[in-house]
């Protein structure tokens, strides 16, 4: 078989999973509830974030929080201070994240 195949989780509960970590590229899947999110942080690579599903809330640098529905693809460049508040909602949050380089390993918590 040449290609490798990854499974996102299929639920209803809170959920950052990581699906692909190599030296390329890093695909996260995530899922929220009204409420949930990640605490602030800065990109360590430029970042590709999808909303899938629901409205995703999220303040970029000094930005106020913008709100940004299922379909919207977001380009976040590196370094950038990310409060990703996440939902506010009641519909669930779901997203994809895709760091592009990967960050150097150094950077990545484990």
């Amino acid at each position: 078989m040449i290609e490798k195949i990854y499974n996102m989780t299929d639920s209803n509960e809170k959920t950052v999973e990581m699906l692909i970590s190599d030296e390329n590229v890093h695909y996260l899947h995530m899922i929220f509830n009204k409420g949930e999110g990640l605490p602030e942080h800065f990109s360590n690579s430029n970042v590709y974030m999808t909303v899938l599903k629901g409205t995703l809330s999220i303040g970029l640098g000094e930005q106020e929080v913008h709100e940004y529905t299922k379909g919207t693809v977001l380009k976040i460049p590196f370094k950038t201070k990310m409060n990703v508040v996440g939902n506010r909602h009641d519909e669930i949050l779901e997203l994809t994240v895709v760091k592009a380089p990967a960050p150097a390993q150094s950077s990545v918590k484990k």
